[in-house]
């Protein structure tokens, strides 16, 4: 059983007790969320439930497990023959949560 699910502006496919990352959510280590912006329910037999836009009443819980930094990118600039070069370097913000249960 799946769900594909719209959390932080993006759409996730998310599966039951699995870990995945997604962009900085305000909220603690350990509380539990919902999302209810369900967009489709597939149950793993021939019934799939596709919303328009969203799914009434169908709603994906889960636990807020970490808050991490991604890995650092790196921007660099330079316009040649001109002196001009300028480093920059940034690190996303990602949070850690783990699906508990998906309710079609």
């Amino acid at each position: 059983m799946y769900a594909i699910v719209d959390i932080a502006g993006q759409q996730f496919k998310v599966e039951k007790e699995k870990k995945i990352y997604v962009h900085h959510l305000q909220a603690n280590e350990g509380d539990a969320i919902e999302f209810e912006k369900v967009l489709l329910i597939d149950n793993g037999e021939k019934d799939i439930k596709i919303g328009a836009p969203v799914l009434e009443g169908a709603k994906v819980t889960a636990k807020v497990l970490t808050h991490v930094k991604g890995d650092k990118v790196i921007v660099f600039k330079k316009k040649r023959r001109k002196g001009y070069k300028v480093k920059n370097g940034h690190r996303q913000q990602f949070t850690q949560i783990q699906i508990e249960n998906i309710e079609g």
